[in-house]
């Protein structure tokens, strides 16, 4: 598990408002309606609701009225009839291009995404080219990881009006969200363009350069933000992690501070300020701090292991096992916690129990791949796999916030599967049903006891070439994860240099607390071998001197929510 709280995008959108496509205009309702919108964009949905119902007494079919009408019930809450307004306008007046936005944006707001995306696409069908339904398009398809789509959509609305600040920003965000960190640059870049005084632009630009860890853009970018306005806890708080990055931590300390001036309830920043804290020796400060992001946030599993992890340095291991299980009492199966019991519990010398949780025989599974169907040997796979990860557009040098270490990381590949990635999707998906069938429920054990019924599976390519590795991480989100071999230095397949670039099982992370040597599993890597390992097993790869590319394909087994 990473300690730190990871860097904060600032995102934007586009709220309902009024239309203009209505019917013909009364005297009553040329003068009214504009002062209910005038009214309702103030926030005062009330007094636009009162001048609303004055239009409606004499004009009780008025399209725009009715539209405003809508909205301004929604701002006041009253959501179902506020949709029943809408739906009526809709009804009287089918080609009413606002309605069908303002549709969207409260089904978008209540988290009907599918509803959301439906209306906006109804309005796209009655005017290809307007531009609001395809931003507020694109908010939903991002905020559902329908990334590509989103980009579509968000470049739409650019080439439709491309000074709009927000539509070039959001896209950043997209584009950086698959992995594409120089494109989000550039966009980002262009929002300054059209908007050179955007701090947002400058806050989400220095995230991107810390991806790719250039630090001094990255905090360049932050402060610019900064100048801007002084009161943006976002760059603040991004700004703290490049200084604390540099181990500058007292100037880190202050950074999170001022975050939490401007915003006490903003959970990453008392947990940064925690771990910074920690590092310099201040463990009842840590303590505080951690505790303070618990109170805010219940269930973020991250601040409990780093809560864990200062009283392992006190001594404390038992108290540390035992705010284990009060977590997980109430979040059975957490991945990160599960990965820090295991910890604690080796420091506590109850190695029977922690050897129970990595139980390496029972739950790391190899799998040997046989050649698919319309290749003609494994080694013609996996050929036109290394050729798919290392042409892959999001494949860029270690970004900051994975655990790859002088090498290579993808992002999403499976977004739009064709060609080989689509045949290895088959195959894992295949093996994670194998997985679970040969491991029958058990009630006694964390893993198996809390199985997930509805899956959803995410991959990424990683490539090594000498010095390259990753350290110690699990998979905080997912449930099972995996890995495949699609290419190995000859060196690696023979053993040659052993362990140099296996992977290791059961190792945590340098930074923990821990003095108990950990017992570990060390697997030799082959062409067309598949692992699957439950997600809370810390893992790393040796790092290798050797010349040769290692080329490997990960993914996560993740749960989707029942419904």
């Amino acid at each position: 598990m990473n300690r730190k709280e990871r860097r904060r995008l600032t995102k934007l959108g586009r709220g309902p408002h009024r239309g203009g496509n209505g019917a013909d205009q009364s005297d009553v309702a040329e003068t009214l309606l504009p002062q209910a919108i005038t009214y309702l964009q103030g926030g005062l949905a009330q007094d636009a609701l009162q001048i609303c119902e004055q239009i409606l007494v004499s004009q009780p079919e008025h399209p725009d009225t009715i539209n405003i009408y809508a909205v301004a019930y929604f701002h006041l809450g009253e959501v179902e009839r506020a949709l029943r307004l809408i739906q009526r306008l809709i009804a009287l007046k089918p080609d009413h291009l606002e309605a069908y936005n303002n549709l969207g944006n409260m089904f978008r707001a209540i988290g009907r995404f599918d509803a959301a995306e439906a209306a906006y696409r109804q309005a796209l069908e009655i005017s290809p080219e307007y531009f609001d339904a395809h931003y507020n398009l694109g908010i939903v398809l991002e905020s559902t990881a329908q990334l590509q789509k989103a980009e579509v959509a968000y470049r739409k609305a650019q080439e439709i009006n491309p000074t709009f600040p927000e539509v070039s920003l959001n896209l950043g965000n997209v584009l950086k969200s698959m992995g594409r960190i120089d494109d989000a640059i550039a966009t980002y870049r262009h929002t300054l363009e059209v908007s050179p005084d955007n701090p947002a632009a400058f806050n989400n630009l220095g995230s991107a350069y810390y991806e790719l860890q250039n630090f001094d853009e990255a905090e360049a970018a932050y402060r610019r933000a900064l100048e801007i306005y002084p009161e943006h806890a976002d760059a603040h708080y991004n700004l703290g992690i490049v200084l604390q990055e540099r181990n500058l931590l007292d100037q880190a300390i202050s950074q999170y501070q001022r975050t939490l001036e401007i915003k006490p309830d903003y959970v990453r920043a008392h947990v940064n300020l925690g771990y910074a804290l920690h590092k310099l020796g201040k463990a009842e400060d840590a303590i505080a701090a951690y505790k303070r992001a618990i109170e805010l946030e219940p269930a973020n599993a991250q601040v409990h292991a780093n809560l864990g992890d200062v009283l392992l340095e006190q001594g404390k291991a038992a108290a540390a096992v035992e705010a284990c299980d009060q977590y997980l009492s109430a979040h059975p199966g957490n991945t990160g916690v599960l990965a820090f019991k295991a910890v604690a519990l080796r420091e506590l010398g109850e190695y029977d129990a922690a050897r129970s949780l990595l139980d390496f025989d029972r739950l790391l599974q190899p799998v040997q791949l046989e050649t698919p169907a319309g290749f003609a040997s494994l080694t013609d796979f996996n050929a036109a796999l290394a050729h798919y990860v290392c042409t892959h557009p999001t494949l860029v040098p270690a970004p900051a916030s994975h655990a790859t270490r002088a090498g290579k990381h993808s992002g999403e590949l499976l977004g739009q599967a064709k060609g080989p990635i689509a045949v290895l999707e088959s195959m894992m998906r295949k093996a994670v049903e194998d997985y679970r069938r040969a491991r029958s429920f058990d009630a006694s054990h964390p893993f198996l006891a809390h199985p997930p019924q509805r899956l959803w599976v995410t991959a990424w390519g990683v490539v090594l070439e000498a010095q390259g590795h990753q350290i110690a991480h699990i998979h905080p989100s997912a449930w099972l994860s995996g890995v495949y071999y699609v290419q190995v230095p000859s060196w690696l397949a023979t053993g040659a240099q052993e362990p140099a670039g296996w992977i290791e099982f059961g190792r945590p992370p340098e930074h923990f607390h821990c003095k108990a040597e950990p017992e570990v599993r060390l697997v030799q890597p082959q062409e067309g071998l598949m692992l699957l390992f439950p997600s809370y097993f810390y893992h790393r790869t040796i790092p290798f001197d050797n010349a040769g590319r290692r080329i490997s394909i990960a993914f996560d087994i993740s749960p989707l929510p029942d419904g």
